[in-house]
């Protein structure tokens, strides 16, 4: 079971990167997590500077942009 947590403001594409992990899940047939954060507490806890950033089972894996597909794959593979 993967963990999964997007780290924002709860913008438009911290909105997207939570969607498209969850449809990759779904598409992996990958056991998944995914819970959206907004808290700036949490954010800096994780030293998250911009926006939208992805932690994966309590490490940050992506900080920045909306992840790409292959991307994602890699994440919920590992």
């Amino acid at each position: 079971m993967k963990n999964i947590l997007v780290l924002g403001s709860g913008c438009a594409k911290c909105k997207k990167t939570a969607e498209a992990i969850e449809k990759m899940a779904g598409q992996l047939d990958v056991k998944a997590t995914v819970t959206k954060e907004t808290s700036p507490q949490v954010l800096m806890s994780y030293g998250v500077m911009s926006t939208p950033a992805v932690v994966v089972n309590e490490k940050l894996v992506h900080s920045g942009s909306i992840p790409n597909t292959e991307t994602i794959i890699s994440w919920l593979k590992e």
